[in-house]
């Protein structure tokens, strides 16, 4: 998942935001830090939302083979 667009930790299933005081607070539970929906850690597990968003991307970068290149025997 390295390197996707929608790597940040407001994508990830451990990243938890909550109302403090009337301000919001955002922490990733998996690590214990408080943090910002844009910041980024290695330890990053996307949501299943965001999994089927980066294989339908992935799909959609990927020509589909088709029968013209396959080698016909004469």
């Amino acid at each position: 998942m390295k390197g996707s667009r929608f790597h940040a930790c407001a994508t990830c299933i451990h990243f938890h935001a909550f109302r403090m005081d009337g301000n919001m607070k955002y922490k990733c539970e998996r690590l214990g830090y408080d943090t910002k929906p844009s910041y980024q850690f290695n330890c990053w597990t996307p949501k299943e939302h965001v999994l089927r968003l980066i294989e339908k991307e992935r799909r959609q970068a990927t020509p589909l083979k088709s029968d013209n290149n396959i080698d016909k025997e004469s």
